[in-house]
């Protein structure tokens, strides 16, 4: 929730649920400028900000006595900037509203975020994402309630396991969903009109959770899919996939722009930024005993084993066992 005011005070945007931060900074703006329409709003990253420059950027301008300051990627905030900015937060100035979004989902910056908390003057909004099927089916349902639409859960676990679990695309997906429905009500049916033939959606999502180290979810995922129906062969030539792109990441000349870097791996500029962070678990060493268990899970799965299912789960395994980190 969005405090009424946010000035005199800090909201703190906490989690690793990127949509739903982005949709709590959005609604901290719109509050700040319904109630200071003139009021000047700064945007600003955290990384490489030094002593002062957070005052000046919060400072109002000559044409409004009202100011904001909307400071993303704040576990990157510098120490010397951090210390600027508990001391603000211990006395907030009256006209200026100051929005604090930290991106990590780990323990970086934790020291600062555990320090704001203390701070009478901060309201935190944490948004973590969700974590296993069920949590993803029921995070659908509640979307679709607050656009007005009713979807049962046989309908929405169908659009989770055929769009996958990414936010945005599962937002996207109840918007169409809800815009097309005329009685309120989603069902299986109208589910598998729309998305049917996105089921090998989920052998990226299993990939994804392997390559990560997620086993737990990665191995829920594979069950899932297998109720599902689900090849297993998209399975194996999903996780193939990632783990390629990775040794050709690893692999890269260095110096290359980030468009080049995309070409060279083979992989759209966004992904990068996803097997840059996938391949710190990662060394040309694994990399190799990875690709070889997956091998020989494609030739289980296409005719060589008698439980494909056993196969993959067995497969997801051995490759998360191979991560170096």
């Amino acid at each position: 929730m969005v405090p009424v005011t946010v000035f005199g005070s800090i909201l703190l945007i906490t989690g690793n649920a990127e949509l739903l931060a982005e949709r709590t900074r959005a609604r901290a703006v719109s509050t700040i400028t319904a109630e200071q329409p003139e009021c000047e709003i700064t945007t600003a990253t955290a990384a490489g900000l030094g002593p002062g420059e957070i005052a000046g950027l919060a400072s109002p301008s000559l044409f409004s006595a009202a100011s904001a300051l909307v400071l993303t990627e704040l576990q990157d905030l510098p120490e010397a900037a951090q210390e600027e900015l508990l001391a603000y937060a211990q006395s907030p100035s009256p006209d200026i509203a100051m929005v604090l979004v930290h991106g990590g989902a780990g323990q970086k910056g934790k020291k600062l975020l555990d320090q704001l908390r203390g701070q009478a003057s901060v309201t935190e909004v944490k948004h973590e994402a969700p974590k296993y099927e069920r949590d993803f089916t029921r995070w659908v349902r509640t979307e679709l309630r607050e656009l007005n639409t009713r979807i049962d859960e046989e309908a929405a676990s169908l659009l989770v396991a055929a769009v996958g679990q990414d936010l945005r695309a599962l937002a996207g997906a109840a918007d169409q969903l809800a815009a097309t429905v005329t009685d309120g009500a989603i069902t299986a049916d109208l589910v598998r009109r729309y998305f049917g033939g996105r089921a090998d959606v989920r052998g990226f999502d299993i990939a994804d959770a392997t390559i990560d180290g997620r086993i737990h979810v990665a191995l829920e995922q594979v069950r899932w899919a297998a109720a599902a129906k689900v090849e297993s062969v998209l399975i194996t030539g999903a996780l193939a996939s990632g783990l390629r792109s990775l040794a050709r990441l690893a692999d890269a000349p260095p110096g290359l722009s980030e468009a080049d870097l995309a070409r060279h791996v083979g992989a759209p500029p966004f992904k990068i930024r996803i097997l840059r962070r996938q391949l710190q678990g990662w060394d040309t060493r694994s990399l190799a005993s990875a690709l070889d268990a997956v091998a020989r899970a494609d030739i289980d799965v296409k005719g060589g084993a008698a439980d494909p299912a056993f196969a993959v789960e067995r497969m997801v395994l051995q490759v998360a066992a191979a991560r170096t980190a």
